[in-house]
């Protein structure tokens, strides 16, 4: 690996429904539009669960924001894969690819071993993209990069919170977030991603999804010194270096912007 090479790749997805693939296999009697089948479906779900979110396996990645994190867990970049275009089989190919340009280094996600690396990984299946060095069959199971436990390879901050699921962490990212003074979710949230797709609002997409990356990032540097892998003081340090950064780019996103605006400094009880 190069020096100045990420070390960690810290990422999110917004996703949104396959109107088509959605009419075509729950409603292939009924001749549906994309649109009406995805309202149909939602209706159904919210319905039957409380929550019209579509399932993964329906779903097609719209965003995919990359913080890259150095060896020294300095910030280094942002970036929202084809945000011009937002092509769901570019932002796989370009996910897969960087990954390993970058020499394959740790993701770290949210709840990615839930989601968003599943959908990828059907991303691949979908698109026909070769991706041997993720599944690595070869090896032995448990230094596969996708087994669940190979932390390595992928490092699922809830997974970690909630030591793999051995409890449930009710609030999310976005409290987790919280404690440790971050915004977590403001204006947008998860569950209106579909509709600000179905209104052309992309852009709000992207910068939601930025908001989440941040996010995951600092509480990504919060579990690094409960791990004992750097000191309270580097952490603030770090949090400093990448709230500086966030300054020098908020002009190219007003999704920075509003992150600078809603952003609070955390508070050692303990005081120093």
């Amino acid at each position: 690996m190069a020096a100045g090479d990420p070390r960690h790749l810290i990422f999110d997805i917004e996703s949104v429904a396959d109107g088509a693939l959605v009419s075509r296999l729950r409603y292939p009697a009924d001749d549906l539009s994309p649109d009406k089948a995805i309202a149909r479906y939602r209706g159904e779900l919210q319905a039957e669960t409380g929550k019209d979110f579509i399932p993964y396996t329906y779903q097609l990645p719209v965003s995919l924001v990359i913080a890259k994190v150095g060896g020294d867990l300095v910030l280094q970049d942002l970036v929202a894969l084809d945000e011009e275009q937002s092509r769901p089989h570019e932002i796989a190919r370009r996910f897969w690819e960087g990954w390993r340009r970058y020499r394959k280094p740790q993701l770290v996600s949210f709840n990615g071993r839930g989601f968003d690396m599943p959908l990828l990984e059907l991303c691949a299946f979908r698109y026909g993209i070769q991706i041997p060095d993720w599944f690595a069959e070869d090896l032995r199971n448990f230094d596969q990069p996708r087994y669940r436990y190979n932390t390595r390879a992928h490092f699922d901050l809830h997974e970690w919170l909630t030591n793999s699921g051995a409890s449930r962490f009710a609030g999310g990212l976005s409290l987790a977030a919280n404690l440790i003074g971050k915004p977590g979710k403001m204006d947008v949230a998860g569950h209106m991603v579909q509709d600000l797709w179905d209104a052309g609002r992309a852009a709000e997409i992207h910068d939601y999804c930025r908001g989440d990356v941040l996010d995951t990032y600092f509480v990504f540097l919060r579990s690094r010194v409960v791990a004992g892998e750097i000191t309270l003081e580097r952490e603030q340090e770090l949090i400093l270096l990448a709230k500086e950064w966030i300054e020098a780019h908020a002009a190219e996103s007003p999704g920075l912007t509003r992150y600078l605006a809603a952003w609070g400094d955390w508070e050692n009880p303990r005081g120093g």
